[in-house]
């Protein structure tokens, strides 16, 4: 049972399907009390619908109008720029240096960690002698 469903049907069927809902989950109790239950999931699933129904019920009592849009799409992926060489009157090429450092990521190494210490415990043979 899909919400969409739900939410086309009038306020007195929707009453009717939350009581046999109820009245589902009742009986799927009782069968997994006396051990008869084969398949659990099936207490789930009817929680879930039960859940779908109030929710539907509550809305319309809030007055509250669900309305579905379609998803946007994600906005195409900046091109990337070509790097830019200056030419100086002389003839030689230079690269910026701003341009240039941010075209290449800067790793800083990470502090060298010493081993942990064990916690409280039994000592090693090493340590006894």
């Amino acid at each position: 049972m899909k919400v969409a469903e739900l939410r086309v049907l009038e306020k007195d069927e929707l009453t009717g399907r939350l009581r046999t809902a109820r009245r589902e989950l009742y009986e799927l109790r009782f069968k997994h009390a006396v051990g008869q239950l084969e398949n659990w999931s099936q207490i789930g699933k009817v929680r879930h619908d039960i859940a779908r129904i109030m929710t539907v019920l509550t809305e319309r009592e809030l007055g509250i109008e669900v309305v579905t849009e379609a998803p946007e799409e994600l906005p195409a992926p900046a091109k990337k720029t070509k790097k830019v060489e200056f030419v100086d009157e002389e003839g030689e090429s230079e690269e910026p240096a701003a341009e240039a450092e941010a075209a290449e990521p800067v790793m800083e190494q990470a502090p060298v960690e010493e081993p942990a210490k064990p916690k409280r415990g039994r000592k090693s043979k090493e340590e006894k002698a």
